[in-house]
């Protein structure tokens, strides 16, 4: 059963992304304040639900919480600061975006930087706690990690109708077999990241640059 909280008396955003190993688009997170107390024994990390589940808490997840957002970071963002960078920075996107000011930030993981939202022209710094799998042990993390990569999937899907050749729709931008035969054949998009080793062979590939 996962927990509901890990702060005790505090509003708590969980936080979680999506597509951090892929070699194209964009990363995505999500974060989700949830109810105190809240309870929903199907939640869990989006890694262990089968996607019809995943859609199905994702409108559970929206009509429940407390707040949510998602936040996103480009492929051309992710090749200028990295992707820890990228995927931290697409987390405080998300916060950004939540309509209820979190006191406390609990993170799948165990990188973040502090949240710092500007409050009367002054930063406020926010406590936040990074739980190695947390999306398996906390009930926020987990409704982020089902919101983050739903609509990752939703993006890639689109993509995948303009570049079908490189098999999208399945591999979600992951670095599979027909994926990287794909970028041998007809090179790189501009949605593919351009600091990632795209062969697989040790070496960033740049070749296919205009």
């Amino acid at each position: 059963m996962l927990k509901s909280h890990y702060y005790d008396g505090l509003t708590e955003a969980g936080c979680d992304e999506a597509g951090r190993g892929c070699l194209a688009g964009s990363v995505f997170a999500a974060a989700v304040i949830l109810p105190p107390d809240y309870e929903n024994a199907l939640l869990n990390d989006s890694k262990q639900l089968t996607e019809r589940r995943r859609y199905q808490l994702r409108q559970e997840i929206e009509r429940d919480a407390v707040s949510w957002a998602v936040g996103i970071v480009t492929p051309e963002e992710i090749d200028r600061i990295n992707i820890l960078n990228a995927s931290i920075l697409a987390m405080h996107r998300a916060l950004d975006g939540l309509k209820v000011r979190p006191e406390a930030v609990i993170v799948d993981g165990n990188r973040f930087k502090p949240y710092l939202p500007v409050v009367d022209g002054a930063p406020v710094t926010i406590p936040h706690t990074t739980i190695v799998k947390g999306d398996g042990k906390y009930l926020s993390i987990a409704a982020a990690s089902i919101l983050a990569k739903t609509y990752r999937d939703d993006y890639m899907n689109a993509l995948a109708e303009e570049y079908p050749q490189y098999d999208w729709r399945s591999n979600k931008g992951y670095p599979t077999k027909r994926h990287r035969e794909a970028i041998k054949e007809y090179g790189i998009t501009p949605l593919h990241r351009r600091s990632f080793n795209l062969l697989g062979d040790g070496q960033l590939e740049l070749a296919f640059e205009e």
